[in-house]
């Protein structure tokens, strides 16, 4: 193995291991909604909506942080997001109001995992390849986030029993500093170097952005990824508290989380891998069907341990697989230059999801006792995410066809 193709090794390597931290650690939070809100006598909405900020926080912040990381290097992007994940970990793991739930386990949280994220690493990832092994590079790293829920979310929970939830929270906070130490592996792959030796014709930010915004395929894209965030944060959140209302135990829900963090890895590599051959569209519609057609079918036959299971198989293949053909899409309509930048709002749209999944879970539960109309919600917006992927035009944009000619 020659000098080169050794070092791009290490440097992949390593940008999955933070991967794995950035995606491991915020999957762990919702094992920290009964705790905390049992001690300060919170109903489920005030923790839900602490998460619900973060999800939203993290895609406000995630066009800015895309930016700098185009405009001034990966690097310095995910060490500001290293420190700052692990500032919100530890002002959550002292919080005693609402309040500094939203400062700590929202605003910091969510500014943090924006900045050492996959809206971050994934463009530098993209950056270190050739375009024929791109898509597969970008489900290698999304795999890798999957890793990280199976691996950390066990340990989180352990930590939690052993040592109290604010004891966990501040473990915690030291392995997200742990990121920064990985961030070195993305030396030279900012945006400048790239776009140095690209053939692409040069834009500005402000040239960029204009010609996004006016490509209404783009917002299919950004509409769609929305469903993505609904479901996503709603299950990770959710799901523990769901499964204990109908009387399973936390073990199960565990199993649950860690078997869609195990066949997750499975779905990106899958999705990667197909999303450099085929239509990345057409991957995205049979994604978000083959979603509805699960959540209906884990709703409408009776519930057991073996049916949970089942569905968090199913739901792990189809989790983070629509993250390689939606970059990817991102990436092949517009060029490598601002790539950070325009994913990160696409990727903004999926927070928003977010935001929307998490909040209304606790909102619907502590108003009508249930989980059902959050769960048939995202089942039908899923169908019709499905359907929008459809009309999505994946040739490059006019100034791409135009360059290469």
């Amino acid at each position: 193995m020659s000098q080169p193709v050794r070092l791009l090794s290490f440097s992949i390597a390593f940008a999955c291991i933070l991967l794995s931290l950035n995606f491991g650690l915020r999957s762990s939070m919702g094992f920290f909604m009964e705790p905390v809100s049992s001690e300060f006598g919170y109903g489920r909405e005030v923790f839900a909506f602490a998460l619900a900020m973060q999800n939203l926080w993290w895609g406000l912040f995630q066009p800015v942080a895309g930016a700098m990381a185009d405009r001034f290097g990966t690097v310095k992007t995910v060490i500001l997001g290293a420190f700052l994940y692990a500032g919100g970990l530890a002002v959550t793991a002292f919080s005693d109001s609402a309040g500094s739930l939203n400062v700590g386990a929202g605003l910091l949280m969510g500014m943090g995992i924006a900045a050492s994220g996959l809206g971050v690493v994934l463009p530098a990832m993209a950056r270190m390849v050739s375009p024929e092994k791109r898509s597969f590079a970008l489900g290698l790293g999304s795999a890798a986030g999957s890793a990280g829920q199976l691996l950390v979310v066990p340990v989180a929970q352990h930590f939690i029993a052993a040592y109290g939830w604010s004891n966990a929270l501040l473990l915690m906070a030291g392995s997200a500093l742990m990121m920064s130490l990985m961030a070195g592996s993305l030396t030279g792959s900012g945006g400048q170097q790239a776009a140095q030796g690209n053939t692409q014709v040069r834009q500005t930010v402000k040239e960029a952005l204009k010609e996004a915004c006016t490509y209404p395929h783009y917002w299919l894209i950004v509409v769609g990824f929305y469903v993505c965030g609904f479901q996503l944060a709603f299950i990770t959140v959710h799901m523990p508290a769901f499964l204990a209302d109908r009387g399973f135990t936390a073990d199960i829900a565990v199993m649950s989380l860690a078997l869609i963090g195990l066949f997750n890895i499975f779905g990106c590599l899958l999705s990667g891998s197909w999303a450099g051959k085929y239509s990345k569209k057409n991957l995205l519609t049979l994604i978000y069907a083959l979603r509805a057609v699960a959540i209906a079918g884990f709703m409408y036959f009776p519930m057991s341990s073996t049916s949970v299971y089942i569905f968090s198989i199913v739901t792990g293949l189809l989790w983070l697989a629509t993250v390689p053909p939606t970059s990817g899409l991102v990436a092949q309509l517009f060029g490598l230059p601002h790539m950070g930048l325009l994913y990160g709002i696409v990727f903004l749209s999926h927070q928003l999801g977010s935001f929307s999944g998490v909040w209304l879970g606790g909102y619907l539960y502590d108003t009508t006792g249930s989980y059902d109309v959050v769960w048939w919600s995202a089942c039908v917006i899923a169908g019709i995410t499905a359907l929008i992927h459809i009309f999505i035009d994946e040739r490059p944009v006019l100034r791409l066809r135009t360059a290469q000619a």
